[in-house]
């Protein structure tokens, strides 16, 4: 079905907030997580909804009226869905590492042996060449991480608890199975320029590995949960039964998802006298851009999930190669 693909990693620089639509526990705005690992997620339909709503604002009023502007011959018809299907297609996004609280370092970039091989897997299936990586493994209630002067004596101290470090090589030499990863995430994974310099250089030395337990742990009980209150308009003040919680994925997270195309599917009758985008022209256009107007998603900041009024969702979205 799909004839190109290619991978994107997204950084969060504010909470995100991609709701579940129910809740079943004490928050009332849970976010998306996966069944299984209950790893936070962005699902494939958010995330296509939010890139298209992206490029819809690069459009005039003209264009927006136009049937076959590039919008609908990507993405497909706003309307009826039946006339033919869009081009492009997403994958759900996949928790790559998780920003926790250090005592020193201010916060590591957590992740597991699952995390990173599922986006190693991620990497291998739409193409990405030099992600043979070597998956380190470690024990629940230990980690391995490539800067020793995150610890406080012989343990690393991440929100309340405390974690087991192996002994320096005696060589001084980082870990080597963690820190090729880390300094391909650096390169790859996170926005080009100078205000993510920083960021950068932390992922490349404060990237710690844990246990899938601990890490599972942080990333279902270290997210951003917030108070909202309802204001009586009249009033002024708050409404009885206003108080709500919402859950957001908190800043510096790190996922990736696929990116899929194929051929335009759009008729003659629809398109004009425009040429029919084949797959790789399609994928070009939507992350990278071309001379139709849009400016592809790479290095674009993004608006993803609720809450928009209120600053949340604001992404960097990163092409992979």
């Amino acid at each position: 079905m799909f004839q190109a693909q290619q991978a994107i990693f997204i950084y969060c620089v504010s909470p995100v907030h991609m709701g579940a639509g129910t809740a079943i526990g004490l928050i009332d705005n849970p976010i998306q997580r996966e069944r299984h690992t209950e790893y936070p997620m962005i699902a494939g339909s958010g995330l296509k909804g939010a890139v298209r709503h992206h490029f819809w604002t690069q459009l005039d009023d003209n264009g927006r009226k136009d049937k076959g502007n590039l919008l609908n011959r990507l993405f497909g018809p706003e309307t009826d869905a039946s006339e033919f299907a869009g081009a492009v297609s997403f994958g759900d996004a996949q928790l790559v590492a998780f920003p926790v609280r250090c005592v020193k370092g201010a916060f590591v970039y957590a992740t597991s042996s699952t995390a990173l091989a599922r986006a190693m897997r991620t990497l291998n299936v739409t193409g990405t060449k030099n992600t043979k990586w070597t998956i380190p493994g470690v024990k629940a209630g230990h980690c391995r991480l490539l800067n020793q002067q995150l610890l406080s004596g012989t343990k690393l101290l991440l929100e309340a608890f405390e974690f087991t470090a192996p002994e320096p090589a005696p060589d001084g030499k980082p870990d080597n199975d963690l820190s090729p990863i880390a300094r391909w995430l650096a390169e790859n994974a996170l926005p080009s320029g100078d205000a993510y310099t920083f960021f950068r250089n932390k992922v490349k030395t404060d990237l710690v590995l844990l246990s899938d337990e601990d890490f599972g742990y942080f990333a279902c009980n270290a997210t951003v949960v917030e108070p909202h209150v309802r204001i009586n308009n009249e009033t002024g003040t708050a409404d009885d039964g206003g108080l709500f919680y919402t859950e957001n994925l908190p800043p510096e997270s790190l996922l990736i998802a696929p990116v899929m195309a194929s051929v335009e599917r759009t008729t003659d009758k629809i398109r004009g006298d425009k040429a029919r985008l084949n797959a790789a022209e399609a994928l070009r256009t939507v992350l990278t851009g071309d001379d139709n107007g849009f400016g592809g998603l790479d290095g674009k900041l993004l608006q993803i999930g609720g809450d928009a009024t209120t600053g949340r969702g604001q992404v960097i979205c990163k092409v992979v190669g």
